[in-house]
């Protein structure tokens, strides 16, 4: 998988992880991060800039070749007393990578992703959640309704997202959680929407009659996160 970003690969050098080789130009600007590869034994290839541009764009002039990243399975991620985040088929790469930012720092324990119809790690999401996924857990499952009756088979109450339901605030957090985001366009899915044993909706006091998912999202984690005193 290529991935870009002087952060980046800052932070994947910090973290050991393995890096094939570095595509810069030679007018790359930045000798101390050209340092830090040389001195972490990577790689180098030069090339023409709009090269660069073609593996991948708005690259900040280095794009790092690393493995593909690895998911968790399901089995993997089972704890007791868990705090899990379930994305239902979220397509926004800077949605995903700003709620993985999110679940890191609120010490969810891990984030639950479907196989088909949903963003997963590429560069984007890598650059937009730069330092935090070698720190959570991400399990791609092949059915979000089949993992939601599993986990509630081991205990898990599930809560979903909605714009009806009940104040979020009022949902009790002190027991083993999966909290469901849904689609940016739609929503919650209806049949996994049926599945919920609660549904938490943010009120509004403005005109604006609903957030975007990494918000809304960062709002119901942190309030969640802090009522179990994570």
């Amino acid at each position: 998988m290529y991935v870009c970003g002087r952060n980046v690969v800052r932070e994947l050098i910090k973290n050991n992880t393995k890096i094939y080789k570095i595509f810069t130009y030679n007018k790359f600007g930045d000798n101390n991060l050209l340092n830090e590869v040389k001195n972490a034994n990577i790689p180098v290839k030069y090339i023409e800039k709009y090269k660069l541009d073609n593996i991948i764009e708005n690259n900040q002039g280095i794009i790092a070749d690393i493995d593909d990243y690895k998911y968790y399975t399901l089995n993997e991620i089972l704890s007791e007393n868990p705090f899990y985040v379930m994305l239902d088929h979220i397509t926004d790469p800077h949605n995903f990578g700003a709620i993985i930012r999110t679940c890191e720092a609120a010490g969810v324990d891990a984030i639950i992703i479907p196989k088909d119809r949903s963003v997963e790690v590429n560069s984007t999401v890598m650059k937009t959640s730069v330092g935090t996924l070698d720190k959570i857990k991400i399990c791609m499952v092949n059915n979000l309704n089949e993992t939601i009756k599993k986990l509630k088979n081991n205990g898990i109450w599930i809560v979903g997202t909605d714009m009806i339901g009940t104040d979020y605030k009022k949902i009790d957090a002190n027991m083993p959680i999966c909290l469901i985001i849904g689609n940016e366009g739609d929503g919650i899915s209806k049949l996994v929407k049926e599945n919920c044993d609660y549904m938490a909706t943010i009120p509004m006091k403005g005109e604006v009659n609903s957030l975007n998912a990494s918000v809304a999202a960062g709002i119901i984690i942190f309030e969640i996160s802090t009522n179990r005193g994570l």
